[in-house]
């Protein structure tokens, strides 16, 4: 579902978005905007994710484990 939107973009970019977008095959402006919105959005999330990715290798450099080990080191499994 499409959501209507007011966005404010450069007369520049307006003047040749109005003068190129049939040039390039598109059937309106708007559908020139949604497909370069689409464009950023997708990218953007992208470098989201890449990094939350990095944080969290970052987190996890940073975590000190205990030894899950610790209470049977002593045990002497073979005479169990």
């Amino acid at each position: 579902m499409l959501v209507q939107s007011k966005i404010q973009i450069e007369q520049e970019d307006y003047e040749f978005i109005k003068n190129i977008y049939k040039d390039l095959c598109y059937r309106s402006f708007s559908e020139y905007i949604r497909k370069a919105i689409n464009a950023k959005v997708t990218a953007d999330r992208k470098q989201l994710r890449e990094v939350k990715r990095k944080r969290a290798m970052e987190m996890v450099g940073n975590t000190s484990y205990a030894s899950l080990f610790e209470p049977i080191e002593g045990d002497d499994f073979e005479n169990r």
